[in-house]
């Protein structure tokens, strides 16, 4: 993992809008020092395989960009025990054989990890779950999400999210939250008539999107890859990355004239 890069306000040629960072937040959901999307295609079959009986965690939440995020703030006993109990289902028994460490030292160390990875993941109050990747209704609200981006339809897009939607942009140390000031910074990336394609794809157990600039030669350039957070019908988070990912998606860093 690379350090946290220092503070800078992104620039129009980032693709990222004028949206001050005054406005942006700093807190527990930025100090994650890197964090990079990982393609679906990669994670087939993973949920094929079974876990244990002291499992807390369904597989696709365990893959999420939330979840990974908070991860990372772990050290590396409390994130080893968090995964083989909470995520793989072991036993505290069969946890302290393989670290060779004894369950007392299992149990504290997975109290830890809880304890911190609660403060850490964002708060889910009020949000209904996800619904069902793939499902009719997780297509319906990824369909509307794509028409209003690419139309710059902002009464449109701001009605798909919810009142503390957050933005993040890692690894950039902040991020923006409530639908008024991501509506700002949508406003921002829309203004002097940029429009944008988006080319749809997964990362994460999540939908997700290459974003692509028009441009009067034709040519679309890629300037970002967004990936959303559901929650019911609405989106409660954006998680934006620099175009350098879109590779790892099978996706071009252009795309041909119409």
């Amino acid at each position: 993992m690379r350090q946290r890069a220092p503070r800078s306000e992104p620039t129009p040629g980032q693709g990222v809008g004028h949206v001050s960072v005054r406005t942006a937040r700093a807190g527990p959901r930025d100090e994650a020092v890197w964090l990079q999307p990982f393609p679906d295609a990669l994670l087939e079959g993973a949920g094929d395989v079974p876990l244990g009986p002291e499992a807390r965690y369904e597989q696709t939440e365990a893959i999420s960009l939330a979840f990974v995020t908070a991860l990372q703030v772990l050290p590396p006993r409390q994130l080893a025990v968090l995964i083989l109990r909470d995520v793989l289902g072991f036993h505290a028994s069969e946890v302290a054989d393989m670290l060779e460490v004894t369950v007392e030292s299992v149990n504290s160390a997975l109290k830890r990890a809880r304890a911190s990875l609660q403060c850490r993941q964002p708060p889910a109050a009020g949000h209904q779950p996800p619904p069902a990747a793939g499902s009719p209704a997780e297509d319906a609200i990824v369909a509307k999400f794509a028409r209003a981006w690419e139309s710059a339809d902002l009464d449109a897009l701001v009605a798909l999210l919810t009142e503390d939607v957050f933005i993040a942009m890692p690894p950039m140390p902040f991020g923006y939250e409530g639908r008024d000031v991501v509506a700002r910074f949508c406003a921002s990336l829309f203004g002097a008539g940029r429009r944008f394609d988006l080319v749809p794809t997964r990362a994460n157990g999540q939908p997700a999107f290459g974003a692509y600039l028009r441009a009067p030669a034709g040519i679309r350039h890629a300037t970002a890859f967004y990936v959303l957070t559901l929650a019911g019908d609405r989106i409660c988070a954006m998680t934006r990355f620099d175009n350098s990912v879109l590779p790892w998606f099978g996706l071009p860093r252009s795309l041909p004239s119409r």
